[in-house]
């Protein structure tokens, strides 16, 4: 009987997209049959998502302000929660604002800089950084709003962001979920 995967519960395509950049490099040697990534549209779904894993293992990453909704989810499921800070014992890690920013402040501004140049996009981001409701915002500010303001460039740009983090770089929760994920110890 073929093993159950382990249900990795995200929150969008973005958060799809940096995992699987980071599973490459930091745990290329867990197979791909090993866990499902799941797109779950929303953290608000997180208790559906939680339902049709069913007896499979789950995991999962959250936004620091949607902690209630999986703490609430997981209690659904019948586990017993405290609050915020039992979710890392069950397998949820929290991203302090989310999972962008915690890619932002990891690869750094000069080197997000380079990617937007390599992506062809320092054009757009020094036009979006033009306009005056952004001009004089802090650069990172400016680049997770630039992340989300054209359709799927959140999502490309969170997978190449992920891809240019070396391992010892990974953000805490992101490398905390994988290392769960390789069954290395806390």
């Amino acid at each position: 009987m073929e093993p159950v995967p382990v249900h990795v519960l995200l929150e969008g395509p973005s958060d799809v997209a940096a995992l699987e950049a980071v599973l490459a490099t930091r745990a290329p040697a867990v197979p791909r049959t090993a866990y499902r990534l799941v797109d779950m549209g929303g953290v608000t779904n997180t208790a559906t998502h939680l339902r049709a894993a069913g007896p499979a293992p789950v995991l999962g990453l959250c936004d620091e302000r949607e902690t209630w909704v999986v703490v609430g989810a997981l209690r659904r499921r019948g586990l017993v929660v405290e609050g915020e800070q039992d979710l890392g014992r069950l397998g949820f890690f929290v991203c302090r604002a989310d999972l962008e920013e915690e890619l932002i402040r990891a690869l750094g501004v000069p080197e997000c800089m380079e990617l937007l140049g390599r992506l062809g996009l320092g054009g757009r981001f020094a036009t979006f950084s033009g306009q005056p409701a952004w001009a004089g915002r802090p650069v990172e500010v400016r680049l997770h709003r630039f992340m989300g303001v054209a359709s799927g460039r959140k999502v490309r740009l969170a997978g190449a962001m992920a891809s240019a983090l070396p391992p010892e770089r990974v953000p805490p929760p992101i490398a905390r979920l994988v290392d769960r994920l390789a069954g290395r110890p806390p």
